[in-house]
Order: structure tokens, then sequence, then C-alpha cells
């Protein structure tokens, strides 16, 4: 029986192997332009296949639809695929930034989307959105698939050019550098800094500090978006075989840009499924940095599966600041009072810097 993924075709040359082996029964078609495969559509079987936003001649979608096949034709003048097979990237998030400023680029362009429809109640904009997300779930596990993913959270409101931001970078690269793939919130802040941290992992050591002396001259992504992007491409740039990573960002929080330096973005709209998803996948632990009210969720979005073991055994939770995360936001104290007398308490960690958060996690992990 063949597996559910293994029938999935992403791009032209998977399109033409299975009309090579003779059938596209039971396949699922995503995001492929079929205009010009109307020999290939009417040669070969389409039963039970699903095509996901795939333009094709009119006598073709009629004989596959013939067939038993569904039809999702592409939805005119929408600025995302709803049907996408593969993440985002930096480059195509931001087209156009370079040319003509953020608010052109087809980031800014959905979250105008969302903005216009997220409360209108038009069920089919809220099918989009479902659509679109669910996709972007399945390729984040294809992509993740075998991978040991280690969660780094923190807030939005680092800036480039602090001490904090560069630890945040140095912690992305030393994980990076023992063979885990680093994910993030992919949004601004310490975000940006650990998969900066993670992009500089396979460079020489030097280059992690140029890159943050350049960072620097756009601390922020306020006043301007524009300048703040344009400063991670000059990075990406000056040294582009970086190191991959992950970023999970949402446009629900649409003041806040996804960075550039995680190689795989997976945007949702829904912050909910971004926020569970993102922590599920962590298996081999998460990283808390200081945070506000959104890393503080993340760390109780965390602490219940683990309370309940409801993904199987704990995973490692490191806190990182102690005196944020006790007197600040004292969500230490009330972590540690769940965790009591249960098999979690082996598997959290406080410490007072960055620096010490990969041996803690070690640390954690080899307790397991």
């Amino acid at each position: 029986m063949a597996r559910p993924h293994s029938l999935e075709i992403h791009d032209q040359r998977e399109f033409a192997d299975a009309v090579a082996r003779g059938s596209l029964v039971g396949h699922r078609i995503q995001s492929l332009d079929l205009t010009g495969e109307t020999a290939a559509l009417l040669s070969v079987p389409a039963t039970g296949a699903v095509f996901l936003g795939c333009p094709m001649r009119p006598d073709a979608a009629a004989k596959v639809r013939a067939e038993g096949a569904l039809v999702f034709p592409p939805v005119p003048d929408l600025p995302f695929d709803p049907y996408r097979a593969r993440l985002y990237s930096p480059d195509g998030l931001f087209a156009g930034v370079e040319e003509e400023g953020y608010e052109a680029t087809p980031d800014a362009l959905a979250y105008a989307w969302f903005q216009r429809t997220k409360a209108d109640g038009d069920v089919f904009a809220s099918m989009l959105r479902a659509i679109h997300d669910d996709a972007i779930s399945d390729a984040l596990d294809e992509l993740l698939a075998g991978a040991r993913v280690v969660g780094v959270m923190g807030g939005h409101a680092m800036a480039r050019g602090t001490d904090a931001y560069a630890g945040a970078a140095r912690l992305g690269r030393a994980l990076a550098r023992t063979g885990l793939t680093v994910a993030t919130g992919g949004g601004p802040g310490a975000m940006e800094a650990a998969n900066l941290g993670a992009y500089t992992a396979p460079l020489a050591d030097p280059v992690l500090d140029e890159a943050l002396e350049l960072l620097a001259k756009a601390p922020s992504f306020t006043p301007s978006v524009t300048e703040w992007a344009r400063a991670a491409f000059e990075v990406r740039a000056r040294w582009p075989r970086g190191g991959d990573s992950v970023g999970i960002p949402t446009w629900f929080y649409g003041h806040e840009p996804p960075n550039a330096f995680a190689g795989h973005i997976a945007k949702y709209f829904a912050n909910a499924t971004r926020e569970d998803g993102l922590l599920a996948r962590c298996g081999g632990g998460v990283v808390f940095l200081p945070g506000a009210a959104g890393t503080v969720q993340e760390i109780f979005d965390d602490a219940t599966p683990n309370y309940y073991e409801s993904r199987g055994e704990p995973t490692p939770m490191v806190l990182v600041d102690r005196a944020h995360w006790t007197e600040r936001l004292p969500a230490w104290p009330l972590l540690c009072a769940l965790a009591a007398d249960r098999p979690m308490a082996a598997r959290i960690a406080l410490v007072d810097s960055i620096d010490e958060a990969p041996e803690a996690l070690r640390r954690l992990t080899a307790a397991r």
C-alpha cells in the first residue's frame, strides 16, 4: 500500500514520472500549471485524483472530472497560493523589497488580504485560510521528517546591536553545530537572532560578528520594515551559503514581519495552529529566551503536553534569565509547581545566561 506522501506530486518532474508509470490514480497534484500537459492528462487514468490549484485546459479538466477526479481550480486575485506544496522562502515572501519596499511584497499583500477578510464572516475566505494552513503543515511535516528539532522562543522586541541579540545568535549557531534543526517563531528579535546563528553555523566564526555589525545599522523592524529587511538581505548576499533553519511565523501578528535568515518559512494565518505545530515538532526541546505575553503563552503551551505526557515522555524546557522568569514575569515558580512529583521535573531547567543553555539542554536530554 502506497504511503500518502508517495502519491503527492509537487513538481513537473514528479508529474512526468507518474505519467510515465501510466497512472495518476489516487494522486494529489498541488499547484502545478498543467495547461501544457493536456496530452498527458488525456492519456492516463486519474480516478480518485485530486488536483489542487492546477490550471488545465477545459478538455483535460472535463476528462479527469468524468473519471471521478476532484479539481480545485486556482483562486483568482488572491495574493497567496492556498494549495502550495512547499514552505515559503525569504526570497519569495520578500520579493520586491529591494525595488519597491516592503509594502509591495507578497508577505505584506497577504497580510493586507487577511486584514480585509478576517472579520467579514465570509466562509469562503475562512476556508481559503484553513486550506492554506493545512498545506503549510503538510509541507512542514515533509521537511522535518527524521530531523531532530530544537525550538528557540523569545520576544520580537530584542534589538539588533544588543548583547542579548548577539547571545541569541550564538545560541542558534551552537545548537545548529551539534546537528540540531533550529526552529523559531520566525519573526524579528530573539527569533531572528537564533535563525541568524543557524545561518552562520557552517561559516567561519568571525562571520557572525561581521553580520551582527552590518545588521546593527537597522536595529528594529520599526519604523521601517523595508530597511530592516534590506539589511538582512545584505548579509545573505555577502555570505550566500548559510545554513538552514526553520521559521514558523503568523500573519495574525501582522505587525511582525518574518525574518530572512530562516531558510524555510512556514507562515500561518491561524496563530493557534501555528503555536501548537511549532511546539509539537520540537522533539529535541525548547529554549525560552526572555519575552513577554507570547513567550509566556509558549512556555505553558509546551508545559501542558509535558505535564499530561500527551505527546509521549516530556521534552526538555530551558528558561534563560533567572531574574526575568522569577521576578519580572515569574513563570518559573509556576512551572516548578506544575512539574513537582512528575516526570517533567527532570526535563526543566532555569539558567542565568544564554551561553549556559546548550549545556543545560544537553543535560536534560541525557537524563531522558
